[in-house]
């Protein structure tokens, strides 16, 4: 199995992962109970694809050899008589081993920047699967057609909020506003094809991520307008090397929450 595909699966999980759990703070903090329930849910959505991801990245790579196993990080390892399950990659790699965009990572602030932050990444995910529906890869086929369902609620609920809050009252207009304008230059990433994305699209198993721009400006730009909101320039200059490696300090913060108790008490079951 190539360390590539290894790479792709991860980039999809840890956007899922880590989306899920930023989305998760928001659990018994919502501004009405209704919605306090809805982006949990949304949260539960996000985790659930990325353990199908994870468990069919732990089975690529129990298929590797140990130089590709070797080579596929920079630095984890798994011990050579222990066998790589969905668990091991959310909780035993370091940041600098995770693939997902800056984008995913971004801090809540507040209700605003949430919306706006989902509804960035859900338009995308939203196009991305329903491409990726048609791998060759039977896996990443199946993975994609059962989270399209998923996604299509996601992309409705967050461009919803977005036309509330941009065509609301003058304070939730401008707090749209600065979530809008404050995280879009996270948004070309999703868009930058890595090594892995090259590879894949080449053998007909992924996506290319570039194509699918200027169809998700077009649906950005159509529900900014309809919230009365201000289109930021797509060819603006963009943030990037989530997809590398290389992350903003909150992604350690995150890491630090989730994978405190499994680094205190390795391998404790309860």
């Amino acid at each position: 199995m190539s360390i590539n595909k290894l790479h792709y699966v991860l980039q999809i999980a840890d956007n899922a992962l880590i989306l899920g759990h930023r989305i998760s703070e928001w659990c018994g903090h919502g501004p009405v109970l209704e919605q306090d329930i809805a982006i949990t849910n949304t949260a539960l959505d996000h985790i659930g694809q990325a353990r199908n991801l994870y468990q069919y990245a732990a089975d690529l790579y129990n298929q590797m050899n140990a130089k590709d196993k070797k080579n596929a990080f920079t630095y984890f390892t798994l011990e050579e008589d222990k066998t790589a399950t969905e668990d091991t990659f959310p909780y035993l790699r370091d940041a600098w081993d995770f693939k997902n965009v800056l984008l995913v990572e971004q801090a809540n602030e507040d209700w605003a920047y949430t919306v706006a932050r989902s509804f960035f990444y859900d338009s995308f995910m939203l196009l991305f699967y329903s491409e990726l529906s048609n791998s060759n890869d039977e896996q990443l086929q199946s993975i994609a057609i059962k989270s399209l369902k998923e996604v299509q609620y996601h992309q409705r609920w967050s461009r919803d909020w977005v036309i509330r809050l941009g065509d609301g009252t003058e304070e939730s207009h401008e707090k749209m506003k600065e979530a809008i304008l404050n995280l879009w230059a996270f948004t070309g990433e999703l868009f930058m094809p890595s090594e892995a994305d090259k590879a894949m699209t080449a053998e007909e198993l992924g996506v290319d991520v570039s194509q699918l721009r200027d169809s998700w400006f077009n649906m950005v730009k159509d529900t900014l307008t309809e919230a009365t909101l201000e289109v930021p320039d797509i060819n603006a200059w963009m943030h990037r090397g989530g997809k590398e490696g290389k992350h903003t300090e909150k992604l350690g913060f995150i890491l630090t929450d989730m994978q405190f108790l499994q680094r205190s008490y390795p391998d404790a079951t309860w």
